[in-house]
């Protein structure tokens, strides 16, 4: 799993009918964009995650 920052991190909801959660990648404090990852959750709340296999990294294109 590799990221940049500006990129989501995606938890896939574990119950039936549970939304999939993101938060996005604030640092990658990895090797070659590797976890841990610096996040913020959509309540603003900002944590170290080291990502299951429960998650996945969406890329966001760069505006510009």
């Amino acid at each position: 799993m590799k990221a940049i920052v500006g990129d989501l991190l995606r938890i896939k909801g574990h119950h039936i009918g549970e939304p999939d959660r993101e938060a996005e990648i604030l640092e990658v404090r990895g090797e070659n964009g590797g976890p841990p990852f610096l996040v913020r959750w959509e309540d603003g709340h900002e944590g170290l995650m080291f990502p299951q296999s429960d998650a996945e990294v969406v890329h966001v294109p760069t505006r510009g």
